[in-house]
Formats: C-alpha cells, sequence, structure tokens
C-alpha cells in the first residue's frame, strides 16, 4: 500500500471514529448519562475487568491508528473509572500505544511513517533527526509538555537513533503530566459546557 493510501484510510478511519464518538455522545446526551455519573459509570465500567481491559486497549488503538480523539478518550477514562484509576488505564494505554508506534516505525521505518503522517506534520519533525542530542532534548520536552502531537513523534523517534530503552523511560516519565492535564481539561471542560446547555 503506498503513503498516500494509507493516509487516505487513516484519515477515513479518523473521520469515521470522530463521526461514531460524536454519535455516542448525543445518544448519551439523550439518556441522561452525562447529567448521572453513576449511570455512565455502571453503563461502561460495570465488570471490574473486562471495563478497564477494553478501555486500555481502545486506547493502545487509538494511539497508533487516531480513530477516537485522544482528549476524548483521556476524559472518558476518568469520568467512567474516576480521577484515579481513569488516570491510571490511560497511563497504561498510552504508554503502550506509544512504545509500539516507536517499535512499528522502528521495524517498518519511512515507508510506514509516511502513510501514518501527514505531509506537513513528517517535514516540519524530521527536520529535529539532523541532531540526535538535540532531538532527544526536543522530544522529551514535547511529551512532558501537552502541546505537541505525541503519536507522530514517537513514531519519528523510531526514525532516529534512539534506544527502546532511553524511549520507554521518557515515555513513562514525561507521560503523566499530559495525560493529566489532557484528562481533568477535557473532564472538567466538557462539565462546564453542559452547565451552558
Amino acid at each position: 500500500m503506498t503513503a498516500i493510501k494509507s493516509r487516505k484510510l487513516i484519515n477515513i478511519l479518523s473521520l469515521v471514529g470522530l463521526a461514531a464518538t460524536i454519535s455516542l455522545a448525543i445518544y448519551w446526551y439523550q439518556l441522561g448519562i452525562f447529567n448521572d455519573l453513576n449511570h455512565m459509570q455502571n453503563l461502561i465500567g460495570q465488570t471490574h475487568l473486562w471495563g478497564p481491559l477494553i478501555f486500555i486497549l481502545i486506547q493502545i488503538v487509538q494511539v497508533i491508528v487516531p480513530i477516537i480523539p485522544g482528549g476524548v478518550s483521556l476524559g472518558a477514562g476518568v469520568l467512567i473509572f474516576g480521577p484515579l484509576y481513569g488516570f491510571l488505564y490511560n497511563y497504561i494505554g498510552i504508554c503502550i500505544g506509544s512504545i509500539a508506534n516507536f517499535l512499528l516505525a522502528k521495524n517498518f521505518g519511512q515507508p510506514l511513517i509516511k502513510g501514518m503522517l501527514s505531509e506537513k506534520i513528517y517535514k516540519k519533525y524530521t527536520a529535529w533527526l539532523d541532531n540526535q542530542n538535540r532531538f532527544d532534548r526536543l522530544f522529551t520536552l514535547a511529551i512532558f509538555l501537552p502541546v505537541a502531537p505525541d503519536d507522530a513523534l514517537c513514531m519519528l523517534a523510531g526514525l532516529s537513533k534512539m534506544s527502546l530503552r532511553k524511549f520507554t523511560m521518557i515515555i513513562l516519565l514525561a507521560k503523566p503530566l499530559s495525560i493529566l492535564v489532557y484528562s481533568l481539561g477535557m473532564v472538567y471542560g466538557g462539565q462546564f459546557l453542559l452547565h451552558l446547555l
């Protein structure tokens, strides 16, 4: 599959995922789930084992193939499982997905990455690869701060000389802050919007 066809497929999957997320949110809103947190937690997290495992799997997949907006799934984790377990399940899923992105890029290289990323993002961030020390510093900062396209950077790190061990340490130590900011931002921002309605 060419990079252009792969990119089109990813775009289509992302649009379908976004449409499904919006449809599900509207349906749940009509059911009154957003007005009753206990109802939402019972609906999705009613099993003590399968609910968290399915959620973690969804987080892993959405990091590799962005079919659901990341901020939405982060906020959902906190709403469904509470602040502590929601954060933990988000953290586990996103870290595993990030490491998978890195390994996929290490094994399949530029053809895969060009198929997964837009040309603009690819060109912008591959310039960082010219200097490994500079890339390591910028990558760590970008992962730590919740402003960069983390999934794309994890793939690009796979093109660098960074070792799996170093990459894993950066992800494990730098991810918590951005996950916390996104999770709480989505939850409290969503609650604020619901109060306006």
